[in-house]
């Protein structure tokens, strides 16, 4: 008989596992999910994301029990305590005897038999030492951070102690679902999700909405397209563009399709692109689900753009994507300053190769979902200085809250309440 609760760990297990091997966490939730109930899936994806959050505080709380180090356990079994740690540690409603019978069977399943004890001897031991420490309020120590050293301490540097605890708080926090207007308006999705019983609130700076709902699939609408799910800084993003009627228009990195639909909604043409064959499909997909038919998916690398000059060319750049943590929670442990070069200078490169398919007078429109100014503000800085047949040409269809003193949009969570993001409005001369 299968032990009771074993299904969720078992998922988040997988879940932790397809990440570590570069899956992306979305992709690796719907693997792993597959046919649990609703309250399955959401502890299992509960369980998974706190570990991939807070691996720096299990870890520091499982290490002084296991003689060999941390590193020095297997991977599977790494996760099998992660899970069990986190479970003690964050999650009041789970009883202690449960988290640990329940890591037991998990490693039982996933590394043998051999491995029960260990885990169950290591947990208990945790579970005794947070006793101790809560009982007699010894924990003055500093709480771990829970993102890299080096962009901890960036961020300090950039916004100041506090800010980039309330940021670093932010990330650590799972965001809600926001729900954009696609084939109906927002007062028709209000009123059809109204009449379900499904309550509906105003995203931050109105971009967007929030009905509590986890799963899109299941509200009224989501399979006429009459919505798509994406996150009020992205819509803004959209917003500040200000793509003019009737443009043809080139995204060059458009997976998975938000911004394609929102801007196909009053462009002429939009011919939305990707490199990646697979991405390319999931594109597809949700063009035809939520666009307007003025849409149209290809393969093509944004190197190479397959199109005659256009009247608005869009590069949603590659980056590091420090604004969208909260979301992706497996992401901060693949963010480097090595990778952070390399992804600026990739960025110069696609900016100068995509500003040679703007028409004269047309625009360059340049976007990223990351924090760091070597790929906002400096990289814009130095495709201008490089190509001075563009200038800065920033628009006023956002709060003026939202823009950097130089008209640049500049979202950040720690401020907007929302994910983080960067956009510039290039003006090519006639």
């Amino acid at each position: 008989m299968s032990t009771p609760g074993l299904a969720p760990r078992l998922a988040a297990h997988r879940i932790l596992s397809d990440v570590a091997r570069g899956r992306p966490f979305d992709h690796a939730l719907d693997r792993a999910l597959g046919e649990l109930g609703e309250d399955d899936r959401r502890l299992a994806h509960e369980l998974a994301a706190g570990v991939l959050r807070h691996r720096l505080r299990l870890d520091t709380l499982l290490a002084p029990h296991i003689p060999r180090g941390i590193d020095g356990v297997q991977a599977a079994l790494r996760d099998v305590l992660r899970l069990g740690a986190y479970q003690l540690d964050a999650l009041d409603r789970v009883p202690v005897h449960a988290a640990v019978d329940t890591s037991v069977s998990l490693a039982r399943e996933v590394a043998g038999v051999k491995a029960t004890g260990f885990v169950n001897a290591v947990l208990r031991k945790v579970a005794v030492t947070m006793s101790r420490e809560h009982a007699i309020a010894t924990s003055a120590e500093p709480t771990p951070s829970t993102h890299p050293a080096w962009l901890a301490e960036r961020w300090q540097a950039r916004f100041g102690t506090d800010e980039a605890a309330v940021l670093m708080a932010w990330n650590d926090t799972p965001p809600p679902l926001i729900l954009q207007p696609a084939r109906w308006s927002a007062e028709e999705l209000e009123a059809s999700w109204a009449q379900s019983g499904i309550d509906v609130h105003p995203a931050p700076y109105g971009a967007g909405l929030f009905t509590g709902a986890r799963r899109p699939q299941d509200l009224p609408g989501f399979e006429e397209g009459a919505f798509l799910v994406q996150d009020p800084a992205q819509a803004l993003v959209v917003q500040y563009w200000d793509v003019p009627d009737g443009a043809v228009v080139y995204d060059a990195c458009a997976a998975p399709g938000g911004k394609a639909i929102t801007m196909g909604r009053t462009a002429g043409i939009v011919v939305a692109a990707d490199r990646s064959r697979d991405r390319v499909r999931r594109l597809a997909e949700n063009l035809a689900r939520a666009g307007s038919g003025r849409e149209h998916a290809v393969i093509a690398d944004a190197l190479n753009p397959p199109v005659r000059p256009c009247d608005v060319v869009v590069l949603d750049v590659p980056c590091l994507g420090t604004g969208t943590l909260a979301r992706h929670p497996d992401a901060r442990w693949r963010v480097t300053p090595e990778a952070l070069d390399a992804l600026a200078r990739e960025g110069a490169v696609l900016l100068a190769a995509l500003a040679e398919r703007v028409r004269p007078g047309g625009l360059l429109l340049y976007a990223s979902c990351s924090l760091e100014p070597e790929e906002n503000d400096q990289q814009v800085a130095a495709f201008l200085a490089a190509r001075p047949d563009f200038r800065r040409e920033p628009s006023r269809r956002v709060p003026a809250d939202l823009l950097d003193p130089r008209g640049d949009l500049m979202i950040l969570p720690q401020r907007h309440g929302m994910d983080g993001a960067y956009a510039a409005r290039l003006r090519r001369t006639p």
